[in-house]
């Protein structure tokens, strides 16, 4: 693909972005990544389990906390606990899940444009760091918002917009639409970013020219599978350096980051249990031959260093020549 290199964003997401996860993202050729939403709730309320959710290290600059609630309050109060270790911070109305929804919160707030622009102007208002904002077309009952709730939130000062092109009602089934985000990208003079559907580097080449965005966040087709971001850069000609994980064979590469994971997690939680990791182990297996069998034994094991181990030598095993024959 000619032309310039964009960014391309690690998408938050929970239970799989942990600040681990994000580290190794980012050794993968991802540019910006963003930490696992985390409730307004929680962090006005000290809540221990959503402050470890808003850690950082320097490797990760900038570090953009993302933070989501349906009580305006409590999002101004979090962006003024934040912002002295954000350098962004996301606000979230793209969140499709029940149990948010049913808070007024996540994408569920799209149904009422006037109080997604209020929340975001008194954040702002407060704000000493940059906002941005991460939304769906919709709530996928009665016409779709995204646009005029784009246009309103430039004019307030929000300084980059990430569009995942289906609405609250699609979940994730359906197709991204990205002919909407278009629409948005030529409406607005501040960045967007495409997000929906992207899974290799053709998806990605097809997704920046249907869309005109300004970058691509990439969610689902990097779970278990950071490498998407060196893979899809190598692809698209923007990526000349040697990978990490030195040869080019995804076996190979595969093995190096779970490890690299396992190191990430040791260095940063030491022995405090990663809530993660069972769920990571999953992904990094899955499709690969006899990994059904293998997550039997993986989802009996308490044990944390051995539960890792045990990944390690099933994907070292996939990875040594005999299987390359």
């Amino acid at each position: 693909m000619d032309g310039e290199a964009k960014p391309i964003f690690l998408a938050p997401m929970a239970g799989v972005t942990d600040l681990a996860y994000r580290i190794l993202a980012r050794e993968c050729g991802a540019d910006v990544t963003v930490t696992e939403f985390t409730a307004a709730s929680g962090l006005t309320r000290r809540n221990t389990y959503s402050w470890l959710k808003v850690e950082t290290d320097p490797r990760e600059e900038p570090f953009i906390p993302q933070i989501f609630g349906g009580i305006t309050e409590e999002m101004v109060q979090t962006v003024e606990m934040l912002q002295d270790r954000a350098d962004v911070i996301d606000i979230n109305f793209g969140c499709p899940a029940p149990k948010v929804c049913r808070n007024d919160a996540g994408a569920a707030l799209l149904r009422d444009p006037d109080r997604v622009v209020d929340m975001v102007r008194k954040c702002i208002a407060v704000a000493r760091v940059p906002i941005t904002v991460k939304m769906r077309l919709g709530t996928g009952s009665g016409p779709n918002t995204a646009l005029e709730i784009c246009k309103r939130l430039e004019s307030e000062g929000v300084e980059r917009i990430c569009v995942h092109g289906r609405t609250l009602k699609q979940r994730y089934s359906g197709i991204a639409d990205w002919s909407q985000i278009r629409e948005i990208a030529h409406s607005v003079q501040i960045p967007v970013i495409a997000n929906g559907d992207v899974v290799d580097a053709k998806t990605a080449e097809a997704c920046l020219e249907a869309t005109g965005a300004d970058g691509l966040m990439i969610g689902r087709g990097a779970i278990g599978r950071p490498t998407i971001f060196y893979e899809i850069k190598r692809d698209l000609g923007w990526e000349t350096g040697e990978p990490p994980w030195g040869i080019d064979d995804d076996s190979v590469a595969r093995h190096w980051c779970w490890n690299r994971y396992l190191e990430l997690c040791e260095e940063l939680y030491g022995g405090i249990r990663n809530k993660n990791l069972k769920r990571h182990a999953v992904s990094f297996t899955k499709g690969l031959s006899g990994a059904s069998s293998m997550r039997v034994e993986l989802h009996r094991e308490a044990d944390q260093a051995i539960l890792g181990q045990m990944v390690s030598d099933y994907l070292a095993d996939l990875s040594t020549p005999k299987n390359h024959a």
